[in-house]
């Protein structure tokens, strides 16, 4: 029916004007943020999937770093960052697990894990292991004999001719 056409025709009008629209507004949005000098970062509210695909490409246009935290679709959101503030794997963690980013704290945990990494380290230098609690030999003397492990000469049967 040609009514369904023009409606649907007019919907997908209304939805492109909707998205450059949207577009302009990021593109405002990422603008004052990229002048703003105290922020280093800047999270958006969460979004549906088209809108954050659009927020990407202008903050990629932009030169900026952006990306995408939340489980589902309704709670994703996405986070844009300067160049220079590009976030390290820890802050990107935290915010994969919902969790603030404290780095204060993650500097406390990166030492914690140098300093166990160190003892790992020297303790691995400081021998080969664990020495047994007692030699092997003994252990095991009445399998193996007192003369395990010498070096015999051999000597020629001569029954046999040789």
């Amino acid at each position: 029916p040609p009514e369904e056409a023009a409606r649907v025709k007019k919907l997908q009008e209304q939805d492109k004007k909707q998205k450059v629209e949207f577009r302009k507004r990021m593109e405002q949005e990422v603008s004052q943020f990229i002048q703003a000098t105290g922020e280093p970062r800047r999270r958006f509210q969460p979004m549906n999937k088209i809108e954050r695909s659009i927020l990407h490409d202008v903050a990629e246009v932009a030169g900026l770093t952006s990306f995408s935290f939340g489980d589902d679709e309704e709670t994703r959101y996405v986070m844009l960052f300067k160049k220079e503030f590009a976030p390290s794997d820890e802050e990107l963690d935290a915010y994969r697990r919902g969790e603030p980013w404290d780095p204060a704290a993650a500097e406390q945990r990166r030492r914690l894990r140098e300093a166990e990494a160190a003892e790992a380290e020297a303790a691995a230098q400081g021998g080969s292991g664990p020495s047994p609690p007692s030699p092997y030999r003994d252990k095991y003397r009445h399998l193996i004999g007192c003369e395990a492990a010498k070096a015999q000469t051999m000597t020629v049967n001569k029954a046999y001719g040789c």
